[in-house]
């Protein structure tokens, strides 16, 4: 039986252990040199601390894969289930989420030795002979969840770190190594790259892990289209400032023009302008804007807006995923150390650049069930589908990525409103 988030066909159990070993320290990884109060503070309601990135994802393993399927285990402490439950209303009560940040005990040290003992835990249950498919097909979700954590674990800690007057970096030596490496070129003028419509299958097929809101595939009709060739520069929005961008009401929907007033938006999230110059915060800490690099951490209502301010609009999420099937999955990802978007590379010659890494791309489709889709019984059930309201779809990955993690068909969700993660935007338009 095909669950959510887990695969229709057999998982590699041979290629299994070396993935979960790789991806749990990968998260491990990103979180030294924090300080315990690095890894406790909660900037916002949206963001969660780094030790809580850090128990979660372990006590997803212990919840759905230890208690099933390891007879001989013993929860490391029955009072996590309450701690580090995201939303599983199956699992039962929870830390509320805006009071993730209030958890200062158990301590990091505490938490990494937690994972530890889970680990030993998945370890015993892998050698202990073969297992159910179903346990298998749990394990690989579990790595897929910890990979999309480790995203969030530096999105956060970028936020953390915007609220912090010293604007400190989180890394600075890797990401000058990073930059090092980066051979680019100034972004000029966009083309239009056409696509021709007819009857297109979308949605994942075939072998490898998809989440269930990736299936089941299905056919869509598109009329013609066209791409932009890169997405929208920091360069172009600073044109958007000055035309008055986020002054001109006719240019936004009617929440978004609500949320500008509000929150009084002049610039993407983390700019801010000293001295008549752009600054920008990073992971590097606070840096000159650079001009040629794709905007990031813009809401779905600015991507709007913009689109329409240029005379185009957002592409579908089904124009974006035929435009890109052909495409490798190669860009700047989070194994680059950069953790921040840079202009287009002189390398390659694809139509599309950036297709993938760097930004999220937003799309103008709502985050909806495909046709057919059903939700699995049980918790895991939980994992995807009842997010489907209210949000909308964006594509591509980032540079806060995992490499590895992402295909043509994987759909990333988000509220309209929300700009603290690597969200930007390419243009699209109908082909006349």
């Amino acid at each position: 039986m095909e669950q959510a988030g887990l695969r229709a066909e057999s998982v590699d159990a041979m290629a299994l252990p070396e993935q979960l070993v790789r991806c749990r320290q990968a998260t491990l990884d990103l979180v030294e040199g924090l300080t315990e109060a690095d890894a406790t503070v909660q900037s916002m309601d949206d963001a969660s601390p780094a030790k809580w990135h850090l128990a979660h994802t372990t006590w997803f393993f212990e919840e759905f894969v230890l208690g099933a399927y390891l007879p001989t285990h013993q929860p490391v402490d029955p009072r996590y289930r309450f701690l580090f439950n995201s939303y599983y209303e199956a699992v039962g009560p929870r830390q509320p989420r805006p009071l993730r940040g209030m958890l200062t005990r158990p301590s990091l040290a505490e938490i990494v030795d937690y994972r530890c003992r889970v680990d030993d835990g998945l370890e015993r249950l892998l050698c202990g002979g073969a297992l159910p498919e179903a346990a298998l097909a749990l394990i690989e979700l579990g790595i897929q969840h910890e990979q999309q954590h480790q995203e969030l674990i530096l999105t956060d800690l970028l936020h953390l770190f915007s609220m912090n007057p010293l604007r400190p970096a989180y890394r600075v030596a890797a990401t000058a190594a990073a930059d090092g490496g980066t051979v680019a070129v100034a972004a000029s003028h966009a083309a239009w790259i056409g696509f021709d419509g007819g009857c297109f299958r979308v949605g994942h097929t075939g072998s490898g892990f998809s989440f269930d809101c990736e299936r089941p595939a299905h056919q869509v009709m598109l009329v013609p289209y066209a791409l932009a060739s890169r997405p929208v520069t920091n360069r172009e929005w600073l044109d958007f400032i000055a035309d008055g961008g986020y002054r001109t009401p006719s240019l936004w929907l009617s929440d978004g023009w609500a949320r500008v007033r509000a929150e009084d938006w002049q610039a993407p999230l983390y700019w801010e302008q000293r001295d008549r110059h752009w600054l920008q915060m990073t992971l590097a800490g606070e840096r000159p804007l650079d001009l040629d690099a794709p905007v990031a951490h813009l809401s779905y209502f600015e991507a709007d807006a913009y689109a329409r301010w240029a005379g185009a609009r957002l592409p579908t999420e089904f124009e974006w995923e035929a435009a890109a099937r052909a495409q490798p999955v190669a860009g700047n990802f989070a194994s680059s150390g950069l953790f921040r978007t840079r202009p287009a590379s002189r390398d390659g010659q694809a139509p599309l650049r950036q297709l993938y890494g760097d930004v999220w791309e937003w799309t103008s489709s709502a985050y909806a069930a495909y046709p057919g889709f059903r939700t699995a019984a049980g918790a895991v059930g939980e994992y995807n589908g009842k997010f489907m309201c209210g949000q909308y779809v964006l594509r591509g990955g980032s540079c806060a990525t995992p490499d590895g993690h992402l295909r043509a068909t994987y759909r990333n969700f988000f509220y309209p409103h929300q700009r603290w993660q690597f969200s930007g935007l390419r243009l699209a338009r109908d082909r006349g």
